[in-house]
């Protein structure tokens, strides 16, 4: 590794190597630091595992192996021996990133990448043997791992998410229910305190359809309690995580509330290691999928890439700029904690967008596919707001 450390410097350093290809130059080097490509196919219970070595020789299957800890550190000794620097790899999925974080402190390097295309023939010894021979090629797309305090953010803010799905599930199923049996609601809003009234005031032509009432309610209450709980919880643990101040100033922006800032940067984490906002909205998914042939170009819906729990939450947010730019007390209230810096791109970015959801609509596009065009603009305002406020976090 210091080796490796040394000619990462000369090639920084040296006055032949500049601009772009200086990336090219290290990637090259990194690779050839390694004497073998490890690739894990990586299931609950156990792990097929192949080597590709450095050259053209073919990949070669070593094992199964189980899937813990123990017999992890036996294969990262058997394999480097007399301390060969090895890169392991395995494909992101439900295992997360224990494995990971295993061969790291083992002193090996290790990458969790992008699913490749699937082939017709799929069994774990093929897959082993596929990832460590595109590991080897340089032709596997890496994925971003948060580290513990990020992946605990996250996962609170997934529970609360989750929760909110079965508050939807339960309230559709009382509707529906109710629906059924020749009720329906005319008042303004439901879930109400009149309205709770009105459904336990409800009479039914049979006991066990009483008896259906009160459970469905009963659901929706349950459902009730766990979102807010979970909502008070994100609360609570937002003071002790490192992003709270770029939360916070995210908060200046129209339409980012706490929980909105929250999902966002819980599933992004620092931002900032796009160049570009538009290589954030591509990871996101928010940019229009592309048909290209001879001289037919032709663009379709958005690719929905990337991190779906994010994308949805800008989208929600995006409806908010259908109203005029203004300055109102709330937005106000909401951006107290927020830097001078990022309200005044707040203030431009309510400028934008609020113009060009008005220009989109009057030009006849549908609402959907405006508000889809608003959230891509969106993530740029926020990337940039991230950038201004991450090298304040990090000193700190």
């Amino acid at each position: 590794m210091r080796e490796f450390s040394e000619q990462v410097l000369a090639a920084e350093t040296s006055n032949l190597v500049s601009g772009a290809r200086v990336v090219d130059v290290l990637e090259e080097m990194k690779h050839d630091h390694y004497e073998g490509f490890v690739g894990l196919d990586v299931h609950k219970d156990t792990i097929a595992v192949a080597i590709a070595y450095r050259g053209r020789a073919k990949p070669t299957y070593l094992k199964e192996i189980k899937n813990t800890p123990s017999a992890i550190v036996k294969l990262v000794g058997q394999l480097s021996e007399h301390g060969e620097a090895l890169l392991f790899c395995y494909e992101a999925g439900p295992c997360g990133y224990v494995v990971w974080r295993q061969i790291l402190d083992l002193g090996q390097d290790c990458e969790v990448v992008a699913p490749p295309g699937s082939e017709q023939i799929k069994t774990d010894r093929r897959d082993a043997l596929r990832l460590s021979r595109l590991l080897r090629a340089g032709e596997l797309r890496c994925v971003w791992v948060p580290d513990v305090e990020q992946e605990a953010m996250r996962d609170l803010a997934r529970c609360r998410s989750d929760f909110k799905g079965q508050q939807h599930k339960a309230r559709q199923q009382l509707n529906a229910f109710v629906l059924r049996q020749g009720h329906h609601w005319n008042g303004k809003s439901r879930w109400t305190l009149a309205h709770y009234a009105w459904l336990e005031s409800l009479q039914f032509a049979h006991d066990w359809q009483v008896l259906v009432r009160n459970e469905y309610l009963e659901a929706v209450r349950e459902a009730n309690a766990r979102v807010e709980q979970m909502t008070q919880e994100l609360s609570r643990a937002l003071p002790a995580w490192s992003l709270a101040p770029v939360v916070q100033s995210l908060m200046a922006l129209r339409g980012v509330d706490q929980l909105a800032a929250i999902t966002i940067l819980s599933e992004l984490g620092d931002i900032t290691r796009f160049d570009s906002p538009k290589q954030l909205m591509g990871f996101l998914g928010l940019v229009p999928s592309l048909h290209s042939s001879g001289n037919r170009r032709r663009q379709g819906s958005i690719t929905l890439a990337g991190n779906r729990h994010a994308r949805r939450i800008l989208i929600e947010s995006a409806w908010t700029y259908r109203f005029a730019a203004r300055q109102t007390p709330h937005l106000k209230r909401k951006a107290k904690n927020a830097s001078e810096e990022s309200k005044r791109i707040a203030w431009r970015a309510q400028k934008r967008l609020c113009g060009r959801y008005r220009a989109l609509t009057e030009a006849g596009k549908n609402q959907k596919i405006v508000c889809v065009a608003i959230a891509r603009e969106l993530i740029g305002f926020i990337w940039d707001i991230v950038r201004q406020e991450m090298p304040k976090v990090r000193v700190a």
